[in-house]
């Protein structure tokens, strides 16, 4: 069984044509990378579920639908905008699990995703990627009783909580300033309620303010090597030694763009380029500190894993590599228990 790390599905919701998007993932073929059917021939029963507001940019090209209530000319979108997109997805989650009779659930500890598990139920951990959207503690309070329990404050642009990551490939991931002064007391909130931080958007300053100020592991959801491919986004040597100090997490990220030493999002890039990533996130982390983050429904991905229900024929490559059954099934799901357990179980200090 698979638990993945980051995936997009959310969003992709939220700026789909269909008249009913959730009845078409849960019981036809949505367009995209995941679906219900698909996340089960997987073998798929878990993931972060990423919320995330897309570049407006984006959002004009491929979902151009949802600018109806929008200003033409609005140069990006509006905090009170981002809110509404962000409540948008979660209410997609939440109609999800309340129509689905029992095949899916939003977690909110551990005991529930091991009960979806056992039962073979899709587990929705809800995750927010940048939390531009926020502007205060109480709404954070407010996503979090509705099974919010993993946040990466960053996404790629500037913020109220700190520094974009955009960078022209190859580049390190040294783009300027981190955290801002209220970014550093958010990850000390998110601590508090013992919420899983997400470092994947971080620049390396804000990554290290992050470590400086968390007690509980650090994880990465869907990053990969910089030495291997030297985007700004990915890890140096350092970072992933203070990873497996605080004994935390990286997922491997699929999309091609951040696997290959070109940079490019090529359709035909082969399982070796992916597998030298996973060897050397072993070499640095460990047994107990890699996993999946594939970044479906966000990601460019290989012909050879275009989408969730390739899983089966990436695990089978694994084991031909030479992959133990025992780290297999780590990669597949073990470790994000494993750290999940720690995040939720952990008393702040």
């Amino acid at each position: 069984m698979i638990f993945d790390g980051h995936n997009d599905l959310l969003a992709r919701l939220w700026m789909s044509s269909h008249r009913d998007p959730v009845d078409q993932f849960l019981h036809h073929t949505l367009e995209g990378q995941m679906d219900l059917r698909r996340c089960r021939q997987g073998r798929m029963y878990g993931g972060l579920f990423a919320i995330f507001v897309p570049p407006l940019k984006y959002v004009k090209t491929h979902a151009s639908h949802k600018l109806t209530s929008m200003a033409h000319s609005q140069a990006d979108f509006t905090i009170a905008q981002r809110h509404d997109i962000c409540t948008a997805q979660i209410d997609y989650a939440l109609e999800i699990e309340y129509r689905s009779q029992g095949a899916v659930k939003i977690c909110r500890d551990i005991a529930d995703i091991h009960l979806c598990m056992k039962n073979q139920c899709l587990a929705m951990v809800l995750h927010l990627e940048g939390a531009e959207a926020l502007t205060n503690v109480s709404q954070l309070d407010d996503w979090y009783a509705k099974g919010l329990r993993s946040v990466g404050l960053l996404w790629n642009e500037p913020s109220q909580f700190g520094h974009g990551l955009q960078g022209k490939f190859p580049h390190s991931p040294d783009t300027g300033l981190g955290l801002t002064d209220l970014g550093q007391q958010w990850v000390v909130e998110c601590e508090k309620r013992r919420m899983l931080v997400d470092v994947s958007h971080m620049n390396e300053q804000a990554f290290w303010h992050t470590q400086q100020l968390l007690t509980q592991p650090i994880v990465a959801t869907h990053s990969n090597i910089h030495k291997l491919c030297p985007q700004a986004r990915n890890l140096l040597d350092s970072q992933l030694n203070a990873i497996k100090v605080s004994h935390g997490v990286v997922g491997l990220n699929f999309d091609t763009a951040f696997l290959r030493a070109d940079g490019q999002r090529n359709i035909q890039t082969p399982y070796s380029v992916m597998f030298a990533h996973f060897d050397y996130l072993f070499e640095y982390l460990g047994e107990t500190g890699v996993a999946f983050g594939s970044d479906y429904d966000g990601g460019f991905m290989s012909k050879y894993w275009p989408s969730v229900d390739y899983f089966p024929r990436l695990i089978d490559a694994l084991s031909d590599y030479g992959y133990s059954d025992i780290r297999i099934a780590n990669i597949c799901h073990k470790n994000w228990y494993t750290v999940l357990h720690r995040i939720w179980a952990s008393l702040n200090k």
